[in-house]
């Protein structure tokens, strides 16, 4: 039986209201929620309201037809109607005991997908020579909380870190590098970092100068040095597509070059990773140099399918309902973007047998994934190999903003660095773990440093990563550390600091964890209904892609909890079958909360 009373009570009343109106159950919505006063009932059934006014039914007499054929088994007790029609349900006792015996197992009521086809999340969008920014923050962590929820429930998911890795852009920052004989075997950040920044002085429109001071009427002084700068910018960019070609035709001594530039980039990358609590690796780049090779593929199929025709000299795919085409081949024979994402939702649909192919790229590049995912279907590419319809999901997502509401930024104007934020996350967390360890009284009076340190590290990183999943993705929100690090409110420290308690409290008590359970107080009540309700919550935050449904659930159960805890004594009570009732639904309560931030990539320190 499913353990989602509101499924329950749903399913019940759907078959009762089918049978009074003689409908069909698939048109049926009975609309449960939960009651709003829980003195009365534990769920309310508004559908009698809508279904009366359809089929011309007084609605209250409508509800009383339904309360009188309707057959709960012994999950409810009889219903009442109330008002104009709704209709009043409360849970028996021993079905809420039943319930929560079978919540209290390794599964803790998540159900497992039985679909066999596996799910690929574009996650995290590397490019090397460049360090991680702000920016990479919410791909990363929003990416990786999706498919750790996927695993969850059993499917198979591969996290795709999208490296920018091949083409003119990197083959520029090689030739900078070599042309400025820089060891790439003692390769540092700040010598890509500089790389970087010349070869994208150079890849710019090197007449834009030019027409500028001709526009401003410059002196010939003026012009003259301009036409060098221009000069220099051809030659290097004619350098740099000499590189490319090289790399094109496989010149070992460049390709291993080339290696130790991405090495270089990852090395760092990892750290930040790791710091952040991701599972994201090196068997998870799949970069745009896996797919060099099948970019010529990708067109061809295009053309001789007849879904894509030259437009001066240029390949491109038109579409009936934009005048916007794709370009896939440029008119000197390059390749796009748009090219190498074709090449890979292609992989991941016939080789990965994804159903659900999912990026997680900023609000900006809607358009783009509208124009790829329409150009997928048009060819097939939308079906995995035994003919499933493969789902094409573009997750955007808002920006970081500092205090002035702007895009964060350093004060020196540039982009914070994904490394810096994370330190100082760090650095805080630490600083409240140390100054609470000063207390006696607090339960890490006396820990070593290095676990103290530990513990810092899992709460600045959880602060962050909650504040960021807690928002509704589109959303842009402000990074307010203050805020993210405190113990109180909707942040991440103070579900963990929860977690925490629930343990010590259980360490006093002594639990048996096959003591019955006993459902004696409201606020037992409460709490057992909201745990029951995790595999429902895991499941719309799937379907819906929203991290966000868990954060806001894991800190209702977290106020349940402490609404509870301050009504119903534990440690005090002298009446033992009682006590462990009450230690076992704390302990069911922390496994739920720890399971749950760990779907978030959030540590649960066993001490704070």
């Amino acid at each position: 039986m499913s353990i989602n009373i509101q499924e329950i009570i749903g399913n019940s009343l759907r078959i009762a209201i089918a049978k009074v109106l003689d409908i069909p159950q698939e048109d049926i919505d009975p609309v449960v929620r939960r009651a709003q006063n829980p003195n009365v009932a534990d769920f309310q059934a508004n559908g009698a309201m809508a279904l009366g006014k359809r089929y011309g039914h007084n609605p209250k007499e409508l509800a009383e037809k339904i309360v009188a054929v309707v057959d709960f088994g012994e999950v409810a007790e009889t219903p009442t109607v109330a008002g104009p029609g709704f209709i009043n349900i409360r849970i028996s006792d021993s079905a809420l005991c039943s319930l929560l015996e079978e919540l209290d197992c390794d599964s803790l009521g998540i159900e497992v997908d039985e679909d066999e086809h596996s799910v690929a999340i574009d996650v995290c969008g590397v490019n090397v020579a460049k360090q991680l920014h702000v920016g990479h923050l919410r791909s990363t962590i929003i990416g990786d909380a999706i498919a750790r929820m996927y695993e969850r429930v059993g499917r198979t998911v591969y996290r795709e870190n999208h490296l920018g890795d091949w083409g003119l852009p990197i083959a520029m920052v090689l030739e900078q590098l070599l042309s400025a004989e820089v060891s790439l075997d003692t390769l540092s950040l700040d010598d890509l970092n500089v790389a970087y920044k010349n070869a994208q002085l150079v890849s710019k429109d090197e007449l834009r100068g030019e027409k500028t001071a001709l526009q401003m009427q410059a002196g010939p002084h003026r012009l003259v040095e301009i036409e060098e700068q221009n000069t220099g910018a051809l030659a290097a960019q004619r350098a740099a597509k000499k590189v490319l070609n090289s790399l094109q035709q496989g010149d070992e001594k460049l390709l291993c070059d080339w290696q130790k530039l991405i090495d270089c980039t990852m090395e760092s990358v990892y750290e930040s990773l790791n710091l952040l609590h991701v599972k994201i690796g090196p068997e998870n780049n799949r970069g745009e140099s896996f797919y060099r090779d099948k970019l010529g593929g990708v067109v061809e199929s295009f053309v001789e399918t007849g879904l894509a025709q030259k437009d001066d000299g240029a390949i491109v795919v038109h579409f009936k309902n934009r005048e916007r085409p794709m370009l896939i081949k440029k008119s000197d024979g390059g390749f796009l973007y748009a090219t190498t994402d074709l090449a890979a939702i292609r992989f991941r649909t016939q080789e990965l047998n994804a159903d659900r192919v999912i990026y997680v790229v900023d609000a900006r590049q809607r358009d783009h994934f509208k124009d790829l995912f329409d150009a997928a279907a048009l060819i097939g590419w939308n079906r995995t190999p035994d003919g499933a319809v493969a789902e094409f999901v573009h997750v955007p997502f808002g920006s970081v903003l500092g205090e002035d509401k702007k895009p964060l930024k350093t004060r020196s104007g540039s982009n914070v660095t994904l490394s810096s934020l994370l330190h100082e996350a760090i650095e805080r967390g630490t600083r409240e773990v140390l100054a609470r360890a000063e207390d006696p009284k607090s339960p890490t009076h006396g820990m070593n440093s290095v676990d103290l340190h530990t513990i810092g590290r899992q709460i600045g990183i959880g602060a962050i990563k909650y504040a960021d999943l807690s928002n509704d993705l589109v959303r842009d929100y402000v990074f307010d550390m203050d805020r993210m690090v405190a113990f109180e409110g909707n942040t991440g420290p103070y579900i963990q600091y929860a977690c925490a308690r629930i343990s010590s409290l259980i360490r006093k008590g002594e639990l048996d964890p096959n003591a019955p359970f006993l459902v004696c107080e409201p606020q037992e009540r409460s709490l057992a209904l909201k745990l029951l309700q995790y595999g429902g919550v895991l499941r719309d935050s799937i379907q819906y892609l929203e991290p966000h449904r868990l954060c806001t659930w894991l800190y209702e159960i977290t106020e349940c909890f402490s609404a509870f805890y301050q009504s119903c004594p534990v440690l005090k009570l002298d009446d033992t079958s009682l006590k462990q009732s009450r230690l076992r639904l704390a302990n069911v309560t922390r496994r739920i909360l720890v399971d749950g931030l760990d779907l978030l990539g959030i540590e649960s320190p066993e001490q704070m």
